[in-house]
């Protein structure tokens, strides 16, 4: 892999064939998506019908992207000013193929809620994909097994983590990890930093003694279904015993197929309580903590973005810097945090996140190429000869966490 610096970072992952995965993802995965979208929504109008045919077929083209124009809205103009950097970046008018990738991914989404006149009609185009997976017996195995007792306090957080992690699995834009579920092999977790944050959230280094501070905790939510599930069982859980306030940061709009929206929360809410017993009693208590405003739900379009965690609009900014522990969640929120770059697989996390003040907890399984913090520069190089997909397949995991970040830094 080619690495090239710029302001001591690597530069971004392109959609060429510089980048396999990444690549492929336009010509092949995204358009798969967007068939997927007509084939499970038939009734939508002639017209929406026709546009997202036309966006599939441009994507998998590697068209122009200017050629898909935006409809006047509150994004619009940053759209438009991400698109012209685009320019500037690629020399020439960028298409699906040879932009950088999270720019592209990113745009890709926003172009398909476009075509299906999302801003008009409310309608989710990936609601069908989401309602299947909330019949999943699967999903309701997993919030029974989230919710019961532990014979000590002291295991119900870095259990909550675990889950949250591995239910990132449960990707519905990407079968290969969705097939592989939670059964968790000895070596699918590469790194594990969980006694260094249980460490760092209590003063005295014991636990539950000093824990319960006054900061809220922040959750960067990636995907709806399973891994909200366990991104709310956490919340159950750092509401107990870590801090009075959890704030969910959610999508705008819908994206990715299944990253999690504000709607979303209450349709999983609402038929946790239609399912009764534990899921019902562990929806009772969110609903409770809702209203007394120790749990909120934030949707905010810069998680809808092209841009990276270090340009942080000025709101959140401040108050994920000012949070007692920042969650972030997720392959594409990864991708978001590291620039979606590739790195020396062993250059330390601290560093590649030290913009953000906040002690910060990354929980994410790999399916795409980033990857930072391993212990040895031979380790990336080992899996490699093990298993050459390991950093795009979604077997393993990473629960990464630094601490917070010295103003002197």
């Amino acid at each position: 892999m080619i690495m090239i610096f710029e302001g001591g970072r690597p530069l971004p992952i392109r959609t060429d064939r510089s980048n396999a995965f990444a690549n492929n993802t336009m010509r092949v995965r995204l358009p798969a998506i967007v068939d997927e979208v007509i084939a499970l929504n038939p009734d939508y109008p002639p017209d929406v019908l026709s546009r997202l045919g036309r966006l599939r077929d441009e994507v998998a083209d590697g068209e122009c992207m200017a050629r898909f124009e935006l409809s006047p809205a509150s994004d619009t103009a940053a759209w438009s000013r991400a698109l012209k950097r685009q320019r500037e970046v690629i020399g020439n008018e960028p298409t699906w193929h040879n932009a950088e990738w999270f720019f592209a991914e990113t745009y890709a989404y926003r172009c398909l809620i476009e075509a299906a006149r999302w801003a008009e009609n409310s309608r989710d185009p990936f609601l069908p994909k989401k309602l299947e997976e909330l019949q999943s017996a699967a999903l309701w195995r997993l919030i029974e097994g989230a919710t019961q007792p532990l014979d000590a306090p002291e295991y119900e957080l870095p259990r909550a983590i675990a889950l949250a992690l591995w239910a990132n699995r449960i990707d519905l834009s990407y079968s290969a990890s969705l097939e592989r579920g939670i059964d968790i092999s000895p070596d699918d977790l590469l790194l594990d930093d969980r006694e260094a944050l249980l460490a760092d959230l209590s003063e005295t280094g014991v636990w539950p003694e000093g824990l319960m501070g006054q900061k809220p905790v922040y959750i960067v939510a990636d995907n709806t279904g399973s891994e909200l599930a366990m991104d709310l069982a956490l919340s159950d859980c750092l509401l107990r015993h870590v801090t009075p306030t959890v704030a969910i940061c959610l999508k705008a709009h819908p994206t990715f197929v299944s990253d999690a929206t504000a709607p979303d929360v209450w349709l999983l809410l609402n038929e946790m309580e239609r399912r009764g017993r534990d899921a019902a009693a562990l929806a009772k208590r969110l609903r409770q903590r809702w209203r007394a405003g120790q749990l909120r739900f934030l949707p905010h379009l810069y998680w809808n973005s092209s841009r990276f965690l270090w340009d942080l609009p000025n709101d959140l900014r401040r108050k994920l810097n000012e949070a007692r522990l920042v969650i972030i969640k997720g392959d594409a929120n990864y991708r978001r945090a590291v620039g979606d770059a590739i790195w020396p697989a062993h250059t330390p996390f601290k560093r590649v996140l030290n913009y953000l003040d906040a002690p910060t907890l990354c929980l994410r399984t790999l399916k795409s190429d980033p990857v930072v913090g391993l212990p040895a520069a031979s380790r990336a190089a080992q899996l490699d000869r093990v298993d050459p997909d390991w950093r795009v397949n979604g077997r393993r995991g990473l629960i990464q966490f630094k601490a917070q970040t010295s103003k002197s830094q």
